[in-house]
């Protein structure tokens, strides 16, 4: 047995990070400390703790420490830690967005320039991350148009030289045909481009042209004076302040009651190159100090772009332990800056009022899409909770169907759900549909705090009016047992029995329930190539939306689509992976998922004549007859 107050009389005075565990060994929440007989007493103790926080410790069964020798190793452990296991109340960083950046593999005897989405310690310098793919690649076009550059991916020697060579676009590494101390000259022209030192790269090209000249190579001059004017034209474009520092990451931050974003912007030279926006939930009573603290450890932890400052509206607890760290990452020194005027605090403004804009789009996208369907379905209630299923089977085997959820107008995968056909038999979508989504309403009547939540307040059904009337008859399945419970329970009112009295309160739920079970049912339509083409009523109508709408809902159905198939074919390959057809001697992977494929399953290749087997691929007359042996 822990005992709290026990083991917190045991803890050192020491650096070191403390792991919060709760009672079925889940970790969730890991700290640093630079005292953690100080900082991890401090949750246990009568103290203004925020909401969060305070459910936090609520939770908390037992706890764990690692002492280090420093506060900057105790902040390596906990970034290792959090990014290992993910606890639920440390800030993480969830993103699916993956951001192009411009690579060049300096390491190579002769570098090229790539564009690439995958960032990873291989000696590579990494520009960016471009926030808009077009600007990356569009600045990679800049560079192979005005750079003589390779554009292979992998140098080989040739016995001769490509296309690009003969177009006056690459010096030709791969014949020799270049110095390696010229070419590494291009190389690092790109690179002070790229980091935004075009000043010091104008003056270079100057230099040239001079030389060029003077030598009368009037050729040569002239392409370095086109590449000049080419730099200076990509440069007027991207200026965007008067920042001198050549390499600033600025971020900002806003809350809403729902979410905190976070914006980056990366400043390269006096040019904002990109930005990024990262959204969190359940964070806004937390204070900023200690989002963006969280933020930074995770953000440059294992990112190779380590700016030489970092600007933030207010100072972080353990800026100096983070500032020595990412010193220690990028080789130089990195400064964590909360300025106070001038042209550096209105880059941090710039960044929170990015993020509050963000946010308010955010949140009014959603409105605006909630606004359009509560019109478009003539409800007079928002649609908060929408649901759609999909039946998926091979000629009536593997029968399975999904169901996906969009609450408030976002689509939410986590809450997808999935199902076994169990009473039907053969191939009946509509009595499929039925099914299912009886058991599904089942569920949150009989518990309302389980997995699949408060019931929907419309369902959308794949498919057409077939699909909507098996919808509204499972509907109408659930209300007629309803009807039978208060039917019984009425009955006893007649003696007024002790078991009626028990039931009033039952009686009362049933008649809220039989409310929350008037449900909008519509249909999502597909035209002849599969693709979604409207919403329709109960009455055949198609509703009018707006092409936003349908892009929604076109994803909703793709969704429900895809979960609905995924675990179909999981279930097939299951019955492919083990069946009868095993035991047959002939009857390889190949043939079997052959014969599954034409037949659906064992059992109807039981049934095959022989002549029907051997028209599947690789089955002789003798596999058939083994087969019907």
């Amino acid at each position: 047995m822990f005992d709290i107050e026990e083991e917190l009389k045991k803890l050192p005075g020491k650096p070191g990070v403390y792991i919060m565990h709760d009672k079925d060994d889940n970790i969730i929440y890991v700290g640093k400390a630079v005292s953690l007989k100080n900082r991890v007493r401090q949750y246990f103790r009568k103290t203004n703790k925020t909401a969060r926080i305070e459910k936090m410790v609520s939770l908390i069964d037992h706890f764990e420490y690692i002492v280090v020798d420093n506060e900057a190793e105790a902040l390596i452990l906990e970034c290792n830690l959090i990014k290992k296991n993910r606890p639920k109340f440390n800030v993480l960083l969830k993103d699916d967005k993956t951001y192009p950046y411009i690579k060049i593999d300096v390491k190579s005897e002769y570098p090229g320039v790539y564009y690439t989405r995958r960032v990873i310690n291989d000696g590579s310098k990494y520009f960016g991350p471009y926030a808009n793919p077009g600007a990356a690649k569009e600045m990679l076009d800049f560079i192979k148009e005005r750079y003589k550059i390779h554009q292979c991916r992998t140098l080989k020697e040739r016995t001769r030289p490509c296309l690009n060579y003969h177009i006056g676009r690459c010096l030709a590494p791969c014949m020799g045909n270049v110095d390696k101390e010229e070419y590494r000259k291009q190389v690092n022209e790109i690179i002070d481009l790229l980091e935004g030192k075009t000043d010091k790269v104008l003056k270079d090209l100057d230099l040239q042209m001079k030389e060029a000249s003077q030598k009368m190579e009037y050729e040569k001059a002239a392409y370095l004076r086109d590449r000049k004017q080419a730099i200076e034209r990509a440069s007027a474009k991207q200026k965007v302040s008067n920042i001198s520092e050549n390499s600033i990451d600025v971020i900002g931050i806003a809350k809403s009651d729902l979410e905190v974003c976070v914006e980056i912007f990366f400043v390269r030279g006096s040019k904002m190159i990109g930005r990024e926006q990262y959204f969190y939930k359940d964070l806004k009573d937390m204070e900023d100090k200690e989002i963006l603290s969280g933020f930074i450890k995770q953000y440059y932890f294992d990112n190779p772009n380590i700016p030489g400052k970092i600007m933030i509206r207010e100072d972080i607890e353990d800026k100096e332990a983070i500032e020595s760290w990412l010193s220690t990452e990028l080789g130089k020194k990195v400064e964590i800056k909360s300025p106070k005027k001038g042209e550096k605090l209105r880059f941090v403004e710039m960044a929170e009022n990015n993020a509050r804009v963000t946010l308010e789009n955010k949140e009014k996208d959603k409105s605006e899409i909630l606004l359009e369907l509560k019109e478009v379905l003539k409800m007079d209630i928002l649609p908060r909770k929408i649901e759609t299923f999909d039946i998926s089977n091979i000629s009536g085997e593997y029968m399975v169907a999904g169901m996906c959820v969009m609450l408030d107008g976002v689509i939410k995968k986590n809450l997808s759900r999935r199902f076994k056909i169990k009473t039907v038999y053969g191939q009946d979508d509509p009595k499929c549909m039925e099914e299912v989504i009886t058991r599904r309403l089942r569920h949150s009547i009989e518990n309302p705090n389980g997995g699949f939540g408060k019931l929907p307040d419309v369902i959308f059904a794949d498919g057409g009016i077939t699909q909507i009337r098996a919808t509204k008859q499972a509907i109408q399945n659930v209300l007629q047992e309803l009807q039978e419970k208060k039917k019984e329970i009425e009955n006893q009112a007649a003696n007024q029995s002790l078991a009626y009295l028990k039931n009033i309160d039952t009686l009362e739920k049933i008649e809220q329930i039989e409310k929350e079970l008037d449900i909008k049912v519509f249909g999502m339509v597909k035209n002849d190539k599969h693709q979604t083409r409207a919403l329709m009523d109960e009455n055949r109508n198609e509703l009018p939306i707006s092409e936003n709408l349908m892009k929604l809902i076109t994803r909703f159905q793709d969704t429900v689509h895809d979960t609905a198939i995924t675990y179909h074919r999981k279930l097939r390959d299951k019955e492919i992976r083990k069946s009868a057809l095993d035991e047959i001697k002939g009857i390889g992977e190949v043939k079997k998922k052959a014969l599954l494929k034409q037949f659906g399953s064992v059992e109807k290749i039981k049934q095959a004549s022989i002549e029907e087997l051997m028209q599947v691929k690789g089955i002789t007359k003798e596999l058939a007859e083994k087969l019907k042996q």
